[in-house]
């Protein structure tokens, strides 16, 4: 694991971000039009929830699509990063053909605006490449470039959701350190929880993340769920400083398999079935939680800037 917050990582990222927007003749984002008008109350600042799970297969792209699409039907303004850079599917799971993807963000051929790709429900998708060498070789700084350019969008959303990458690499931990809350997708495989806590060891020891939340994805029941936390939590209790608590489940429902094969969420095709009424106590259980912890100034971060400006920071 390489030093990807080390300052000198971090300066320059303000210049390369301004160069972006210069070559699209834009003026950099004014903090009063993400806000409000001066004298105004602030918005509640923008929360960045990212969808982990390290082993590849437990369903972590279906969980934040179904989430995404949740929050989204419950009035809430959401954009989904597909932050798989070289084997990106939410567009598949959703059926949307893009045009255009984080590599001409980054080459400075669009804006993060210019990327949003509308769904069902007024929910934003952020699509990456698939099957893109040059993405599936990011650096650290590219990769901080992406987290930064969404202190650009004209109209910053109430949620963000990141579905990361499968595995434990620098670009894996980096999206979910960067955000206010990681989610991990745990099923009942004995691979899947040792890969799970892989993560939170990584996150917890090299990037200072101490709480995390657990879906149980695929189980029967919510006694079959309560055990996979329990077994995940108790691992974490004797050898990890970190909280992990349980957000909910996913049961199995051959509902939620015909979704995927229709390309579709099934909390939009069937809000009513059993896996999409536990997407919709997901999103309820977001709505619930409190307040992030303040993230420090040096720490690459979504929405860092807007919550700089929000906070007094």
């Amino acid at each position: 694991m390489n030093g990807v917050f080390a300052m000198n990582q971090a300066m320059g990222l303000e210049s390369m971000l301004r160069a972006l927007t210069e070559r699209h003749g834009r003026q950099a984002p004014v903090h009063d039009q993400a806000y409000g008008l001066s004298g105004s109350a602030p918005r509640k600042r923008c929360r960045a929830i990212a969808v982990a799970g390290g082993k590849g297969g437990v369903g972590k792209t279906t969980v934040s699509v179904n989430l995404g699409m949740a929050l989204a039907m419950d009035g809430h303004k959401v954009i989904l990063l597909d932050a798989d850079m070289s084997l990106a599917n939410i567009d598949v799971l959703l059926g949307l053909t893009p045009t255009r993807h984080i590599g001409h963000l980054l080459d400075g051929s669009c804006s993060i605006d210019d990327l949003l790709m509308s769904a069902p429900h007024g929910l934003k998708v952020v699509p990456a490449g698939s099957g893109t060498r040059r993405l599936a070789q990011l650096g650290a700084g590219e990769h901080a470039a992406v987290i930064r350019a969404f202190d650009d969008l004209v109209t910053p959303p109430d949620y963000l959701v990141v579905d990361t990458a499968a595995g434990l690499s620098d670009n894996v931990a980096m999206f979910a350190a960067a955000a206010d809350d990681v989610v991990v997708v745990v099923c009942d495989e004995p691979a899947s929880l040792t890969d799970a806590y892989a993560l939170l060891k990584v996150l917890s020891r090299d990037f200072g993340v101490r709480r995390f939340r657990m879906v149980a994805n695929m189980v029967r029941n919510v006694g079959e769920a309560r055990q996979l936390h329990q077994k995940l939590a108790r691992v974490c209790d004797r050898f990890l400083d970190v909280a992990l608590e349980f957000m909910g489940q996913v049961p199995q429902d051959e509902r939620l398999r015909q979704a995927i094969r229709r390309q579709s969420a099934v909390v939009d095709l069937w809000p009513s079935s059993r896996s999409g009424l536990a997407f919709k106590q997901l999103a309820g259980a977001v709505d619930t939680w409190g307040e992030p912890e303040r993230l420090g100034l040096d720490r690459i971060a979504f929405f860092s800037r807007q919550a700089a400006v929000a906070t007094g920071w």
